[in-house]
């Protein structure tokens, strides 16, 4: 199975990454984590991307915040699809990493997903990684199907509490 290459631009974006890998370990996905910051460890995060493909990763998500560039910098130098995860900066709550991450130039796309939600971009990840892969297909469906049993339990709940 193909990994999942994880990339924060700050360790202040690991309660972001936590969701992910919380849902990667679910689906028993392997991944690795890494911090290289798209402005401060450039060729770190260049050399990352570059030789993602020959590392065994078949999805890379960049989580950053404020000016968000990590997503795009990785992307600009791997063919892999790239998911961006904006994230709360201290200014505008996320809207303009969200904005840098989403507004990607024609020919190096992005696919982003809501600010902070780390979560939906492992979920992305997999469904990505699912295409050729039946028995993750399988362990998707699980927890879509456990994930609509969860909600009709809360309803009947409240259904009957009210």
């Amino acid at each position: 199975m193909k990994k999942v290459g994880i990339v924060m631009g700050s360790d202040s974006d690991l309660p972001v990454i936590e969701k992910a890998v919380k849902v990667l370990r679910e689906l028993e996905i392997p991944f690795e984590v890494h911090v290289y910051s798209a402005h401060r460890t450039p060729e770190e995060a260049r050399a990352f991307s570059l030789k993602a493909r020959d590392a065994g990763f078949g999805v890379l998500i960049a989580a950053a915040g404020m000016a968000a560039h990590l997503a795009g910098a990785i992307a600009a130098n791997t063919t892999l699809p790239v998911i961006g995860i904006p994230c709360k900066g201290p200014v505008f709550d996320g809207m303009d990493a969200l904005l840098s991450t989403v507004q990607m130039p024609s020919g190096i796309p992005v696919a982003t997903v809501g600010v902070g939600n780390g979560a939906n971009a492992a979920l992305l990840a997999a469904e990505i990684l699912a295409v050729s892969d039946p028995e993750l297909a399988s362990r998707l469906q699980g927890k879509r199907a456990a994930d609509t049993a969860a909600v009709l339990l809360k309803d009947a709940g409240i259904a009957e509490r009210l």
